[in-house]
């Protein structure tokens, strides 16, 4: 605790406007990184983040933290990165241009809770440029978001998620709650099992215009994440389960490590650029389980769960 607050003082103190905006995201999501392992670390009586400072042999690093065998969170990763050095032939090639120098920064979290009834959540928030200029780079975009996978989804806890974002999104002009929630609706879709991963968010990407408005958009996204979903922990933390709930929690894991495996751009990102395989990985669940043909009891509660998990418009109006 000691450091991250000689961390955050340091990062205060950094200066601003004068920096490339590559430097000032990486300051905001290191800040940001310490604020969200403070809040979750506040539901444990005893266990705490581990740190794992990395380094990226072609350049960069970051800091990976992982809390692990919690009361209230089997397993939450909170990471940070900056990387740069030669863009990858595969991802130059993805991306439509030729070799290039790249810088990447940015903030991803994922908290899968011990409590079948508390929700998992992803979030991240990232900065990409390219070219070997910082200040004025060939090209440079915001992406990022934020969705939330319950294994009993409860409509108004979606409420309150998407509220959230809806209410961040109304006051930046770079921002458009309705196209984030549909991106994010389809991005983090299963084709071959045909349902979403959870009950969506937002999801942005490739955010170029007006880079100081979608700055000050990113910021504010990311200071309201603890706001989207430390209600929703305090909220279902204490409602019992048994035997059966972690089961088909267990089952609903399999899904999101299907997705992540088979789908997820930022783990294909993290391995074609050579970054650090646990902290990639870190976002899988601890504990998993296919069961073959599986299919919920007729009438059960894992049977409605099942039925939240394609798109709806939760707010009851898009806005």
């Amino acid at each position: 605790m000691p450091d991250d607050r000689r961390r955050l003082d340091r990062l205060r103190e950094a200066p601003r406007e004068d920096l490339p905006m590559a430097h000032r995201m990486q300051r905001f999501v290191e800040a940001l990184q310490i604020r969200i392992c403070r809040a979750l670390e506040g539901f444990e009586p005893t266990v705490r983040f581990r740190s794992d400072r990395w380094e990226r042999p072609e350049g960069g690093g970051g800091l990976t933290r992982v809390l692990e065998g919690g009361q209230v969170f089997e397993k939450a990763g909170v990471n940070t990165s900056a990387v740069h050095g030669p863009l990858p032939d595969a991802v130059a090639q993805s991306f439509g241009i030729g070799p290039a120098p790249f810088f990447a920064t940015g903030i991803s979290l994922v908290i899968h809770p011990l409590s079948p009834m508390v929700p998992a959540v992803h979030a991240n928030f990232r900065y990409f440029a390219v070219g070997p200029d910082l200040l004025r780079p060939g090209d440079a975009w915001f992406g990022g978001g934020a969705d939330l996978t319950p294994t009993y989804p409860y409509p108004e806890d979606a409420r309150h998620f998407h509220a959230t974002w809806r209410d961040v999104c109304r006051k930046h002009p770079a921002a458009d709650y309705t196209a984030f929630k549909t991106r994010c609706d389809r991005y983090f879709y299963l084709p071959h099992r045909g349902e979403t991963r959870g009950i969506g968010g937002i999801f942005f990407d490739a955010l170029r215009d007006d880079p100081e408005g979608t700055f000050f958009f990113v910021r504010s996204a990311g200071r309201a994440f603890l706001a989207s979903y430390v209600p929703l922990v305090e909220r279902r933390m204490h409602e019992p389960w048994g035997e059966e709930e972690k089961a088909f929690q267990e089952i609903r894991r399999g899904r999101y490590a299907e997705f992540n495996l088979l789908f997820d751009r930022g783990t294909r990102f993290g391995i074609e650029t050579d970054g650090r395989t646990e902290s990639i990985l870190m976002s899988l669940p601890p504990r998993v389980r296919w069961a073959y043909d599986w299919e919920p009891r007729t009438g059960s509660r894992e049977e409605a769960a099942l039925s939240y998990f394609t798109p709806l418009d939760w707010l009851g109006t898009m806005e």
